[in-house]
């Protein structure tokens, strides 16, 4: 990057020159002279940029390949540290950061852009395999067979020992589970934890020796047990807090990381398969070991969802007043509380041992922070919610891909009435703006709610608040 920094420096040096305070003739030969140097660093800055993008791709496969976080801020903050003090001029410190900081981001753009272009590719270049029989047929089941299809796989079947459920999928019904894996290449197990490693065996013992077996389970422990060349477990990061064959969708898988298992004896050729598969349902896979998984699993997902359960029944000592009065705050973090009792009960249990383990570290911390109240600890409780901060800030930056001093939230009151959210969004589409993510808070029908706009840039944010504004919302 250093050597792009140079290149940068001396095209600002050229053009300071082209335009020293006065509009020189159009015929200067001086002018012309400086404008052809200027052009042919130009071209010099675009090699290297293309250089520099082969590179950053090599790393970001590097990566996936390895299962190392996507983006490391905390590199990108010493890198611009370091080219701010490397710096010969006449950039300004603040132009370096700002021009390296975009180049950043442009770089992660062409990454997603070229992921993009690839799955696409590998869609039209036709599907993994050539046929898939998925047992279980809920939400997930239903949402691979679905993607299946759209994928250009030519037999996709499904069984569900629920025949309600069955009917109720869109997906071409099997009589048994024997006649749905009966010569398939692919069989996609996806029941509920509680019976996975049961429908697992089942399966395997029912499919031929060239069949590839895998799994859609929350945990991954129980089916880790299961030594078949053929099995390769797995777990698509996607889904939703309540479900059913008729919410299911082709693109639920769209951009999703499914994380495969491979056990010690899973053959090379399947594994192979079931990433081709995943890849070609739109998904990004990824290889983590089982225990390693669960542990993670543990703290993102089924910790947040025991609290959010644990929340909102104390909250409910309360009475009705709590519950009345509850602001925005409280729903948001109590989105996924009461989510599909028998589905959470069974994943709570498969993997008890370490959530609990998760619950008796947050009961430990919870227990610290009584102290510093009942001390009334000031400093303490201003650097617990700094470490949140910072920690909430990385988890962005590996979310949106991006620094997290580059995004901004832009607070909006809207009314409650129809049309508001698609007259902001093409306002700030109309300008390029891209939304990064957002959230809409209902307070009540008279106020109306808050929507929560996340952009990336400093000036964006800036045009965003200012065209919002235009349009008479109160843009903050």
């Amino acid at each position: 990057m250093g050597r792009t920094a140079g290149a940068v420096n001396r095209r600002f040096s050229r053009v300071a020159g082209v335009f020293p305070g006065r509009l020189p003739e159009m015929t200067d030969p001086e002018l012309a002279r400086l404008r052809a140097e200027i052009a042919a660093i130009d071209r010099e800055v675009l090699d290297a940029l293309n250089r520099r993008l082969a590179l950053v791709r090599r790393v970001s496969d590097h990566k996936a390949d390895t299962g190392a976080p996507a983006i490391d801020a905390r590199r990108e903050a010493e890198l611009l540290s370091g080219l701010a003090a490397a710096n010969a001029g006449p950039l300004s410190e603040q132009g370096v950061r700002t021009a390296f900081s975009a180049l950043l981001d442009v770089m992660k753009q062409e990454l997603r852009a070229g992921r993009a272009a690839s799955a696409a590719a590998r869609r039209s270049s036709g599907p993994a395999v050539a046929s898939v029989a998925v047992i279980g047929t809920g939400l997930v089941g239903t949402s691979v067979a679905l993607a299946a299809k759209r994928s250009g796989v030519a037999r996709v079947v499904g069984w569900d020992a629920d025949a309600r459920a069955l009917a109720e999928a869109a997906v071409d019904g099997a009589p048994s589970l024997a006649a749905a894996v009966a010569d398939t290449e692919l069989a996609v197990v996806a029941v509920p934890v509680g019976s996975l490693r049961a429908a697992v065996l089942q399966v395997l013992d029912a499919c031929g020796d060239g069949t590839t077996v895998t799994d859609v389970g929350s945990t991954k422990r129980g089916v880790a047990a299961v030594h078949d060349v053929r099995f390769v477990p797995g777990h698509p990061l996607a889904g939703g807090t309540s479900g059913g064959p008729a919410r299911a969708a082709a693109d639920l898988f769209e951009g999703a990381t499914w994380v495969l298992s491979p056990t010690e004896v899973s053959g090379a050729e399947h594994v192979q398969r079931v990433e081709q598969f995943v890849t070609s349902l739109g998904a990004h896979a990824a290889r983590l070991d089982a225990e390693a998984h669960d542990r993670v699993l543990a703290l993102t997902s089924h910790l947040p969802h025991a609290l959010a359960n644990l929340l909102i029944l104390d909250v409910s000592a309360g009475g009705d007043d709590a519950l009345r009065y509850a602001p925005a705050s409280l729903r948001e973090m109590t989105r996924v509380a009461g989510a599909n009792a028998a589905m959470w009960a069974d994943i709570f249990l498969a993997n008890a041992d370490v959530l609990a383990e998760a619950l008796r570290s947050h009961t430990d911390a919870s227990s610290e922070l009584v102290q510093a109240l009942q001390d009334g600890d000031r400093p303490k409780l201003e650097a617990w919610i700094a470490r949140a901060a910072e920690t909430r800030s990385r988890m962005d930056e590996h979310a949106y891909q991006t620094e997290a001093r580059q995004l901004h939230r832009i607070r909006v009151r809207v009314p409650d009435k129809p049309g508001v959210l698609a007259r902001i969004t093409q306002t700030l589409g109309a300008a390029a703006i891209n939304i990064e993510d957002f959230e809409l808070r209902h307070v009540s029908p008279e106020y109306g709610g808050v929507l929560v706009v996340l952009v990336a840039g400093a000036e964006n944010a800036e045009l965003a608040r200012a065209l919002l504004r235009r349009e008479g919302y109160a843009a903050a």
